[in-house]
């Protein structure tokens, strides 16, 4: 259950003035360490050592908060490769990669550096990451660094991590859950980014290879799925797009120590966002994705729409859309999704119009295409030329708005959102336009009860507005 706003709100205050225990050991550089020594890092954040999860006896490296009492690792190097004694070796080879060793001789896990160094050694961020440097380069940008475990993360991200693609390395930067407590090997849950051709990036929730939540396409404020990503004293968020990467990373604003962490739970099939709670000496959850049916991919099917009304989810068709299955969709299976009332005719496409539907999580852009040069009238136009093209809208929606991006073929996944969703505008051929469907729809008008980490809790009452 998530952390009352409210309390959480308290607690955080609290946190931020509790004195911090300085660390016993401030020595974040090696070559080399064996089970049962650890590093720590220079303020005594995280620490480096083997460790064995849950109730196994295998022993794998790892790194967890050095200053939080339970342990809770955040990275793990040989996660599909334990060692079974005592005998692990962490250490720098004579070619300058990092390697693990077993009984000093196995090979079990290995790193390579992105080039050759003279004199290299390990190093533990205050960050959380640990990275291969050369003595001779006294450098401490990213750049400098011959290898970090940020560029491989397991299941946590951190802040300052990036989730998302280096394309000039090739390096795509995701995280995959532990199949259990007991084993740190990746299980079927992952969450990144997906690339696609002249589409808008989205990050996903994947089971196995099936779509299981998505965050919608990035807005120019905030990914179309998490309304909640806005402007807040705590946390900073931040996307980059170009040619030489893609990533989301979220950062701390405070100046106190304040450790938060997204991790993905194999067990819940979530997404989850935690911050530590000094207090209790717990770990408070506040965040959780998907968090109700209508997060889930596609859970109205094609061309329908999702709302919470009193917790529960329910779908309506889309404006000039019917249930593909009556007796189905009145049986509250919406899986089959809506079809068009009326079938469009490619030869009347100038005759086609758009409704404008507000408060919206975008549909699914797989199969979307996006210029950001277009307005709004420019995508319109464009769009109505074009037979397969069946909604469109803005890219970009700071200020008045800009670019564009057009969806082809049936429309996914789909809600509507209480608070900062946003305008679709969907193709329907002349005879729909006009038609009444006020009965059908109602969207949630929400009021703001608590917001520390970019996350609102909301209550909720409900409104019926036209849409």
């Amino acid at each position: 259950m998530a952390v009352s706003p409210f309390l959480f709100v308290s607690v955080i205050i609290l946190f931020l003035f509790v004195p911090v225990s300085s660390t016993v050991d401030t020595n974040s550089t090696l070559q080399s360490i064996r089970d049962g020594d650890t590093l720590v890092s220079s303020e005594g954040k995280f620490e480096l050592g083997f460790f064995s999860p849950g109730n196994s006896k295998n022993r794998y490296v790892g790194i967890w908060y050095h200053k939080i009492p339970t342990t809770t690792v955040i990275w793990v190097a040989n996660r599909c490769n334990p060692i079974h004694d005592s005998s692990g070796l962490l250490t720098i080879n004579s070619t300058g990669n990092l390697v693990l060793l077993y009984q000093d001789t196995s090979v079990v896990w290995s790193a390579s550096s992105l080039k050759q160094a003279r004199k290299p050694f390990l190093h533990l961020l205050d960050t959380g990451n640990l990275v291969l440097k050369d003595e001779n380069n006294g450098s401490s940008s990213q750049e400098s660094y011959l290898w970090q475990s940020f560029d491989y993360p397991s299941d946590t991200l951190l802040p300052g991590m990036k989730l998302g693609w280096d394309f000039r390395a090739g390096l795509k930067r995701s995280l995959t859950a532990w199949k259990s407590s007991n084993d740190p090997c990746p299980g079927k849950l992952s969450y990144g980014f997906e690339l696609k051709p002249d589409a808008s990036p989205e990050v996903y929730l994947l089971n196995g290879t099936a779509k299981y939540y998505r965050s919608g396409p990035w807005n120019g404020l905030r990914f179309s799925g998490v309304p909640e990503l806005i402007a807040n004293p705590i946390y900073n968020f931040k996307y980059v797009y170009n040619d030489h990467e893609l990533y989301y990373m979220f950062d701390i604003k405070v100046e106190a120590e304040l450790f938060s962490r997204i991790v993905l739970n194999e067990t819940t099939n979530s997404r989850q966002r935690y911050a530590w709670l000094a207090g209790n000496e717990t770990w408070g959850l506040f965040d959780s994705a998907p968090e109700t049916d209508c997060d889930k991919y596609a859970f109205c099917g094609a061309n329908g729409s999702c709302v919470m009304i009193n917790n529960n989810p329910t779908c309506h068709c889309l404006k000039g859309f019917k249930p593909r299955s009556e007796e189905k969709w009145g049986s509250s299976d919406w899986s089959g999704g809506c079809v068009r009332n009326t079938p469009m005719i490619c030869h009347d496409k100038e005759k086609d119009g758009f409704i404008k539907l507000d408060g919206l999580k975008l549909p699914d852009t797989t199969h979307s295409w996006v210029n950001q040069r277009l307005n709004l009238s420019e995508c319109r136009n464009k769009c109505l030329r074009n037979c397969s093209c069946m909604a469109y809208t803005n890219f970009n929606i700071r200020g008045q708005g800009s670019g564009c991006i057009m969806w082809f073929g049936d429309l996914l996944d789909i809600r509507h959102f209480p608070l900062n969703g946003q305008t679709l505008y969907v193709r329907v051929p002349a005879s729909e336009l006009g038609k009444g469907n006020g009965k059908q729809r109602a969207v949630i008008i929400a009021a703001v009860v608590g917001s520390v980490s970019g996350v609102l809790l909301l209550g909720f009452c409900i409104y019926k507005i036209r849409c």
